[in-house]
């Protein structure tokens, strides 16, 4: 009969088990594991599959009938310098009317008013249910309506004369870029909690100053990434105001390749263009984002910089992981 007060193992001798050493089992914690990494063969075959059709791609470009040569010389010439330096211009001052409209819109359409509500709503539907494009010819086309343009004593002129190329690309891009920049702004003010509003309230401040000071610098960390995006975007939509006459970017590019019939060469350089000022507004938004990200979250992302210096460390460790004990 065993003895319940006896608590030793069963496969341990009494008497205090003799033959198992504590230096034996001890050892067998302190041993070197062999860290073997996991292959991924998959990643290495999709890899040489991806770099291959590369390869290929790039081999068609250089074989094709293309002169490279006429691609180095027009990427500085001053026509395409120009068209660019347009394309940037009207997109500014898109966005600017763009965001300052949009943002008044998004309090209309939250306002409990139902007039102002019901007139910002009507807005939006509009100018996001018509092609831009549409809208362009709209307002280039504007004297068919109105022949002059009368503010009594401050101008008054011809239609024709106001309406030009850059007025009515300016006016089309820019309420266009309202309506959308209102669902923005919308968004962003209601993603604030409505207890911040009510704490507001609660402290003496109106409503307008609520807005500026408190509802809208915690709104902007939602309302940043979409308007980088939308910037980014109109510098691609712009090319539409080829259509009136108005000189940007896509339109020199037309006319050089009309002009020397080096086509393909000409829409090589207008690519280059546009992915010159997208990639250096792109920098731009993301440590604009990164600025507005500190209250939100304790560690800043980090920058390209730092993202690349850590790819290039981990990348070293994973290389020497093989012949690393742990």
């Amino acid at each position: 009969m065993t003895d319940p007060l006896d608590k030793s193992p069963a496969d341990v001798p009494p008497g205090g088990g003799r033959d198992a050493s504590p230096h034996k089992a001890s050892s067998a914690h302190t041993g070197h594991i062999k860290a073997v990494p996991v292959r991924h063969y998959g990643r290495w075959i999709s890899a040489v599959v991806v770099l291959g059709l590369l390869a290929l791609l790039v081999r068609a470009f250089a074989d094709a009938q293309i002169q490279w040569s006429v691609v180095g010389d027009q990427i500085t010439n001053g026509t395409f310098a120009r068209g660019a330096w347009e394309t940037l211009k009207i997109t500014v001052y898109s966005m600017v009317i763009g965001v300052v409209l949009g943002a008044i819109l998004a309090v209309m359409r939250l306002s409990p008013n139902p007039v102002l509500s019901s007139v910002a709503w009507g807005y939006i539907w509009f100018f996001r249910g018509t092609p831009v494009l549409v809208q362009i010819l709209l307002w280039f086309n504007l004297s068919l309506v109105f022949q002059y343009l009368d503010l009594g004593f401050i101008y008054r002129d011809e239609m024709n004369q106001v309406m030009t190329p850059f007025v009515a690309a300016l006016l089309a891009l820019g309420l266009n870029e309202a309506a959308y920049m209102a669902e923005i702004c919308r968004a962003g003010i209601q993603s604030v909690d409505s207890g911040q509003t009510e704490a507001a309230h609660a402290l003496g401040m109106k409503g307008g100053r609520t807005m500026r000071r408190i509802v809208l610098p915690q709104a902007m960390r939602v309302i940043i990434p979409p308007t980088g995006n939308e910037f980014i975007n109109m510098l691609k939509t712009s090319s539409l105001a080829f259509a009136i006459g108005y000189g940007e970017l896509f339109l020199r590019g037309r006319e050089f390749g009309s002009r020397t019939l080096a086509i393909m060469e000409g829409y090589i350089v207008i690519s280059l263009w546009y992915l010159a000022l997208t990639t250096v507004f792109s920098i731009g938004q993301y440590y604009l984002e990164r600025y507005y990200a500190r209250g939100s979250s304790r560690s800043l992302p980090p920058t390209p910089l730092q993202r690349l210096r850590k790819q290039l460390s981990s990348f070293r460790v994973q290389s020497n992981v093989g012949g690393v004990k742990v």
